[in-house]
């Protein structure tokens, strides 16, 4: 094989390389397609990290196929040098540009890491909305306690608007996760956790549980809808008019274990509901109405 040969084989390979990526991007993956500011800057840290990695990546591949060619048994004209284990020039090489680039990691990762902080409110013009996320067995509980409704596998929110969910559950440990707007945060029984998203464009995005969580995992998804405020509002006022009622007793048969369960919209009847689910697992009722079926109640 010649020269050229090889040359030409490197190409190909290179390009294959770089079509995939390209198939894969205009895919649009969700992490890479990204609709919200937290989530476009979290697509940004990958591409640049994956960058950087390349760079040591890149060329061991390359030399890779350099060398097989270049040392095989049939090439009389490659130099056999069995006792040389010294290279100056090369250990640098080696040492140097991977410490850089892991230096150069470190310190992008330790600055994104404050910037990119789930807890860390988001700097915008608009008022927040609190939306109240409650994992349960297998759907989503969202309560919006300044409009006084909740919502069950949909949560809709004004675009342009900071987001702050307070996160918890009443189930075995789960995640929340939109991916086009934003990484995921653990929800857990009896302890609260927050993330602040914001929704830069319009349309409806497919948010999932992303810890696996038992029988009915695979059907835990929920629906982000990205609505203009009118519509928003629209929507809130709507569900005012529904005709079910989440009080005590409706949630403790809503929290009951259920698979694909329809979304459905409540006019919230207690505005502590969020509070005392948490509450619940750090202070034991004594009425015995926190231990219904499938659900275990304070320690």
């Amino acid at each position: 094989m010649s020269r050229n040969q090889l040359i030409g084989i490197l190409l190909a390979v290179g390009l294959a390389v770089f079509l995939t990526g390209l198939i894969v991007v205009a895919g649009s993956p969700a992490v890479l397609n990204p609709k919200g500011i937290l989530a476009s800057q979290q697509r940004d840290l990958l591409v640049i990290a994956t960058l950087l990695m390349l760079i040591v990546v890149i060329p061991v591949f390359v030399m890779t196929f350099v060398f097989a060619w270049r040392y095989r048994a049939g090439n009389r004209r490659a130099a056999y040098t069995p006792d040389w284990d010294h290279h100056r020039l090369a250990e640098i090489i080696w040492w140097a540009v991977p410490g850089i680039i892991i230096a150069g990691l470190a310190i992008l990762t330790w600055q994104s890491s404050h910037r990119l902080d789930p807890f860390r409110p988001l700097d915008a013009a608009a008022k927040p909305l609190t939306v109240q996320v409650i994992a349960l067995q297998w759907k989503w509980l969202f309560v919006y306690p300044e409009q006084d409704i909740a919502s069950v596998n949909l949560a809709r929110f004004p675009v342009d608007t900071p987001i702050n969910f307070e996160i918890t559950a009443d189930a075995p440990m789960n995640s929340f996760w939109i991916p086009q707007l934003g990484g995921q945060i653990y929800a857990m029984a009896g302890m609260h956790t927050q993330l602040h998203l914001e929704a830069s464009e319009t349309g409806a995005y497919r948010g999932v549980s992303a810890n696996l969580s038992g029988r009915g995992f695979s059907g835990m998804d929920f629906t982000a809808e990205a609505t203009t405020t009118a519509d928003f509002y629209q929507w809130v006022r709507s569900a005012k008019q529904s005709t079910n009622r989440l009080d005590a007793n409706s949630y403790r048969e809503l929290s009951r274990p259920t698979q694909d369960h329809p979304r459905l919209t409540y006019v919230l009847a207690d505005d502590r509901l969020y509070e005392k689910i948490i509450m619940r697992y750090l202070a034991p009722q004594t009425d015995g109405s926190h231990n219904r079926p499938g659900h275990r109640g304070g320690r």
